[in-house]
């Protein structure tokens, strides 16, 4: 699972989508397509944003729901809690020589 992780964070516009769903949790497919492109310039089409949603959910960093006809995308940060909490331990005491 953490390879996953690393590989969705990999790409700039996975991360880019990351920042937006931090800014306004839940959007739709469309919400986010018009955020990429008005805020950040990104043209891609609303097929490839799809898939790097699909890469995102696949590593757990997303989850989706459905009201009605509409999917939202709402921010799961879990997985890098689990990696940051890894690396990251509670300050151990200082050793002296």
């Amino acid at each position: 699972m953490t390879d996953d992780v690393f590989k969705a964070l990999a790409d700039p516009t996975r991360r880019t989508v990351l920042d937006e769903l931090t800014e306004r949790d839940g959007q739709t497919l469309f919400e986010i397509c018009a955020r990429l492109t008005t805020k950040h310039g990104l043209a891609s089409s609303r097929q490839a944003i799809s898939q790097h949603l699909a890469v995102l959910e696949s590593a757990g960093l997303i989850r989706t729901r459905r009201q009605g006809r509409y999917k939202f995308h709402d921010l799961n940060t879990e997985p890098l809690e689990h990696i940051v909490s890894r690396w990251l331990k509670p300050e151990r005491p200082e050793r002296h020589p």
